[in-house]
């Protein structure tokens, strides 16, 4: 399996795209976007003028999409891509949506003779760049194993969460959980500040403790605390609050179809509906979430 058709460039799907690249595998891209596409070519990916024309003579289709509505209107209906691609095909979704959605794609993937999983990720953009991202996946045990070399060329860890759908449920439970530790996180960093501590030295506290967590280590939402995360470039790039409550709204919908009590999910939520209701917050990496507890300067 060396030809891939890569659709969704922005960023994570540009930096996967890259790296399988870098893999050895020839990899076919399309994009709305004509910055992004171009961006992904510089990388040495081919430039398709349509997702049609990207599928074209692919071994494996992957595809890296903001929202479920986006995942149907790609692969299904007369025109989606199912119909177009050869069977045998892999199908590989890393974006992350409803689990009904994915196994929706992947029932009608089946229907096709082709193998299809829902592949979401975690690591943010970092992990991206590196390589390292971890893949939640569902589906088959064969389909699995057959992208396991694909999944391999982007990430340093691959779970098989169970059958279709099920890599949707575990990447919203683990998000939704990103979320309320770095809510928590930019709490304490403010409440620290505010009594005269150095952030950087609370931050070097708190990782040696039992405050640890991955946004302390891997991602402070701190201004300059941490070099190469978007709180140190005024929280530009990364994973935007508009995605992290996308995300969250996935949650609690999960939450609500099985009857699951997510008290602080609902909180970080509405936490990040609070900040995210200037549209200038909402473009920014959900580490903004920061600012929420910032006091005004003179203050």
């Amino acid at each position: 399996m060396k030809n891939i058709a890569f659709i969704g460039l922005g960023n994570m799907g540009g930096p996967m795209a890259a790296n399988l690249v870098k893999k050895g595998f020839a990899v076919t891209a399309f994009d709305l976007s004509a910055p992004m596409l171009e961006s992904a070519v510089a990388s040495g990916c081919h430039k398709a003028e349509s997702a049609h024309a990207a599928i074209d003579g692919a071994d494996a289709v992957v595809s890296m999409l903001p929202s479920g509505e986006a995942v149907r209107s790609l692969y299904l209906g007369v025109h989606g891509l199912l119909q177009a691609m050869t069977p045998g095909t892999l199908l590989i979704d890393c974006s992350t949506i409803a689990a009904n959605d994915a196994r929706q794609v992947i029932a009608a993937a089946s229907e096709r003779d082709i193998e299809a999983l829902d592949a979401p990720v975690s690591g943010g953009t970092a992990a991206a760049a590196a390589g390292t991202l971890s893949f939640m996946c569902g589906g088959s045990d064969g389909a699995v194993e057959r992208a396991r070399p694909v999944l391999e060329a982007m990430g340093a860890n691959i779970f098989h969460a169970g059958p279709a759908g099920s890599g949707q449920v575990a990447k919203i439970c683990n998000n939704m959980l990103l979320a309320i530790h770095m809510i928590g996180t930019a709490e304490a960093l403010q409440l620290g500040v505010d009594n005269g501590l150095d952030p950087s030295v609370l931050s070097e506290i708190m990782r040696a403790s039992s405050g640890g967590n991955w946004s302390l280590e891997k991602y402070n939402p701190y201004p300059g605390v941490m070099e190469n995360v978007p709180a140190s470039r005024e929280y530009q790039g990364g994973f935007s609050v508009a995605l992290m409550l996308k995300d969250l709204g996935l949650a609690m919908d999960t939450a609500a179809g099985s009857a699951s009590s997510t008290p602080l999910g609902a909180l970080a939520k509405n936490l990040y509906q609070l900040h995210g209701g200037d549209p200038i917050n909402k473009v920014l990496d959900f580490s903004s979430i920061q600012n929420l507890f910032r006091r005004p300067v003179g203050d």
